[in-house]
């Protein structure tokens, strides 16, 4: 029990955000990770062709769907 707490045990255990960061999102949560409503947020995956269906299920690429967005970015 003593190691448990250790500052080096700790270093070991971290994973990068990045990592956990989801790949495909489901509408609901594109919503709320993008701040887009839902009629606007599938126009634009669709023209990003962004989406995937399965069995009734739709998940947007998170990857492809950056990358489209950035064509929106004003310097």
């Amino acid at each position: 029990m003593e190691n448990y707490n250790k500052v080096e045990n700790l270093r070991t255990v971290r994973i990068p955000s990045r990592d956990l960061r989801k790949k495909y999102l489901r509408y609901q949560e594109a919503e709320y990770v993008y701040s887009i409503q839902h009629k606007k947020l599938h126009e634009m995956a669709t023209d990003a062709k962004a989406l995937y269906r399965i069995d009734g299920t739709v998940l947007i690429d998170r990857d492809i769907f950056d990358e489209y967005l950035e064509q929106f970015r004003e310097e």
